[in-house]
């Protein structure tokens, strides 16, 4: 829970490095507050209004920790575009998000496990 506190902190820092736990919290703490809030929209028999608010608050974070995880890669943030490429791109983008930190420290700063 710590994680997805520290990335909403972090809102619009495309600096430095996350590590996965930290991405994949995020993304997960995302998914279940995404769908409570369409949850509630179909209570309040909302048009997916809640959902749309909270997908538009989310989304610079989403980028941001994005961005660091990528850092943490030894990657430029720039890399986040090869999801644009159809079929494939997604696909290499989850496995760049699932690929272990590179250790010690690289251009964008130091190991966020303190390795």
């Amino acid at each position: 829970m710590n994680e997805f506190i520290n990335c909403w902190k972090k809102y619009a820092t495309f600096s430095g490095r996350a590590r996965r736990k930290e991405y994949w919290l995020f993304v997960l703490f995302n998914a279940i507050a995404y769908f409570a809030a369409g949850f509630l929209d179909g209570l309040l028999g909302l048009p997916f209004v809640l959902a749309l608010v909270y997908a538009l608050a989310a989304i610079l974070p989403s980028f941001a920790v994005c961005v660091r995880r990528l850092h943490d890669t030894n990657r430029s943030g720039w890399w986040i575009l090869i999801c644009l490429v159809p079929f494939i791109g997604g696909i290499w983008l989850l496995v760049l998000m699932l690929l272990d930190s590179t250790p010690g420290a690289n251009q964008y700063g130091e190991n966020p496990k303190g390795v």
